[in-house]
């Protein structure tokens, strides 16, 4: 097939849906397709390149206004693109209107990333346009079950969404030896970017009541702010920012921890593929509750144990228990594993995606 993906960022930059992208774009590459990514230029990238066997066609931004680069010409990219098949990665409303405008008789899938929950402004100016992007798409693909039945778009269109949970390679970290020596006090762990709904606020005051080391991988915005934080509430000594860390080092930090912690506030974080990173590293998870997919990914009593958002003291709680029973660490990470190798490998996303490629556009052949 020749699919042809839309979004606004691509790699080298680094995120929760640009890393999605180029996994899955380099596995359907894998798998004999023919795939173009369009976004916009955030920088000297080349306008047009060919990256591990994906096309990259990277269009110019005008600006950049609530995290949405604004390019006029998106749409006009999008109109001479050749594909089969056109695939959506929600939230981004240029890509949307585009689609709507330029894109075509072209069948088209959704995924659904995640609700719009802080730019709530522009939602309001933009939510026609958006129930009509949901309501025209072929299928609208959900991450997770819990999701679906949460989110206030999804739920409405319930029988047009099908889930496909993301996925990852899960061999480097099932393999990977520790980074870190495995010595001193317990050690938890956070990897993401360092942004406002990751709720490392609520960990850092969590820490005024674990006896443990926190390493926190990753950079961004709010990284200044939790230093500042972390040094007020008498944490610091115990809390090590290690900055970006790159694909090659990543499982070796997780093979250094006894723990891993995603305690995200708001339903921006709508999956938490770093929690299937730290599953298929033998990790047990606490991560919290937010109607999304954390709460899939990270089951309760059995891979980890999930709490309730922005309570520091339950948090620590969670944690405090996990840390003083090796066993049940042991035996939860164990489970996790086996969960992430069964339910969340790429190769197992990208079938599922492809078959609802193939049914798409059987339901678009005309009728005889």
């Amino acid at each position: 097939m020749r699919i042809l993906h839309l979004y606004k960022d691509y790699h080298p930059v680094v995120g929760g849906i640009e890393n999605h992208l180029k996994d899955l774009a380099e596995t359907q590459v894998a798998a004999g397709h023919q795939v173009t990514v369009l976004v916009t230029n955030p920088g000297p990238e080349r306008p047009e390149e060919i990256l591990h066997g994906v096309r990259v066609v990277r269009v110019p931004r005008l600006a950049t206004i609530a995290s949405t680069p604004i390019s006029l010409v998106f749409p006009i990219a999008l109109g001479r693109e050749v594909a089969d098949i056109v695939h959506l990665h929600f939230p981004y409303p240029v890509a949307e209107v585009s689609q709507l405008l330029a894109g075509g008789k072209r069948p088209w899938v959704l995924t659904y990333h995640s609700d719009v929950v802080r730019q709530r402004r522009i939602v309001a100016l933009y939510r026609p346009l958006l129930w009509q992007a949901l309501r025209r798409a072929a299928r609208i693909l959900a991450t997770s079950p819990n999701h679906l039945a949460s989110s206030p778009y999804l739920k409405q269109l319930a029988d047009n969404c099908t889930v496909v949970p993301l996925g990852i390679n899960p061999q480097p970290f099932a393999a990977a030896e520790p980074l870190l020596p495995l010595s001193g006090p317990p050690r938890l762990l956070f990897v993401g970017r360092h942004r406002y709904y990751k709720g490392v606020d609520d960990l850092l005051r969590a820490m005024t009541q674990i006896d443990a080391e926190l390493l926190l991988a990753g950079d961004g915005p709010m990284q200044p702010v939790w230093q500042e934080l972390a040094a007020a509430l008498g944490v610091a000594s115990r809390v090590k920012f290690l900055g970006h860390v790159g694909d090659q080092e990543l499982p070796g930090i997780y093979a250094s921890a006894d723990l891993f912690v995603l305690p995200a506030n708001v339903r921006a974080e709508a999956f938490g593929t770093v929690l299937v990173e730290a599953m298929a590293s033998g990790l047990a998870c606490v991560t919290t509750e937010l109607g999304t997919g954390t709460s899939y990914v990270v089951q309760h009593g059995a891979t980890g144990l999930v709490v309730p958002p922005k309570e520091p003291a339950a948090l620590a709680e969670a944690i405090n228990c996990l840390l003083k029973d090796a066993d049940l660490r042991r035996r939860m990470g164990q489970t996790g594993r086996q969960r992430a190798l069964a339910e969340f490998t790429l190769e197992r996303m990208a079938e599922q995606v492809e078959w609802i490629y193939q049914e798409v556009l059987e339901e678009a052949q005309p009728k005889r």
